[in-house]
């Protein structure tokens, strides 16, 4: 009866070991699955390409930190230089400069490209019910931003997203210094603010049509939309 009783048990055991073992090589294929060639979840690739440094914006002596990734380098703060020209506006949350010192400015897109070509001729005259002609992906619009630097376009911006796999997949955890700042965005239909510490709205130069432009999301996450161009979003520049 006893060894009755121990191969029973043995035979368990054999079972036993046998799930456990299955159970392994299942949780091993689906880690395989979910990474890349190198063995790195796609969700969190790390380029090996990263360097770090600062921008002084001569016209009002901000400094902002900078990033280079891969051959693009990159505002790693958002834009708080005061602009405002005509119905050309950008705006503090809630009015506030302290929401300003810590998030940036947010910009109508007429003021994030310069419509009043105080710094260049590239996006004179854009703005709502308008179409800029010198807008394309391959003409570098400084809009707003520092000398040498410019509104990236929307190819500019998926170039940053490939190097992480994809829309989607880039890094909102600051482990490369990008630092999304959730900055929320102004609401000109509603004359109001919104969404400050949930998500973050960063314009592209590249329109869809005279009265929307593509936009870059984060939220949880990150992907490309576009919305009419009197809302006001971040606007992150990139070096020339």
């Amino acid at each position: 009866m006893k060894n009755f009783s121990l191969r029973v048990i043995l035979n368990e055991m054999r079972s036993m070991k046998l799930m456990n073992l299955a159970m392994m090589l299942m949780v091993a294929a689906m880690f395989v699955a979910c990474s890349d060639d190198s063995g790195t979840s796609s969700s969190n690739v790390i380029p090996n390409e990263i360097s770090y440094g600062t921008l002084t914006d001569s016209r009002d002596n901000q400094t902002y930190k900078t990033v280079t990734i891969g051959t693009q380098t990159w505002m790693a703060e958002n834009l708080n230089y005061d602009y405002n020209e005509g119905t050309a506006k950008s705006f503090c949350y809630d009015n506030s400069a302290d929401s300003c010192a810590k998030y940036g400015r947010l910009y109508m897109w007429s003021a994030a490209m310069d419509s009043a070509a105080v710094f260049s001729a590239a996006g004179k005259g854009c703005g709502y019910g308008k179409t800029c002609a010198s807008t394309g992906s391959a003409t570098l619009v400084r809009g707003v931003c520092p000398e040498g630097w410019h509104l990236p376009s929307k190819d500019e911006w998926n170039t940053l997203f490939d190097v992480f796999g994809g829309l989607g997949d880039i890094d909102e955890s600051d482990l490369i210094g990008f630092s999304v700042l959730h900055a929320g965005h102004y609401y000109s239909g509603g004359d109001k603010f919104l969404g400050v510490g949930e998500y973050a709205f960063f314009w592209s130069s590249t329109e869809l049509d005279s009265e929307t432009v593509y936009y870059y999301v984060f939220l949880g996450g990150s992907e490309v939309s576009f919305s009419k161009n009197y809302s006001g979003y971040s606007v992150r520049c990139l070096k020339d």
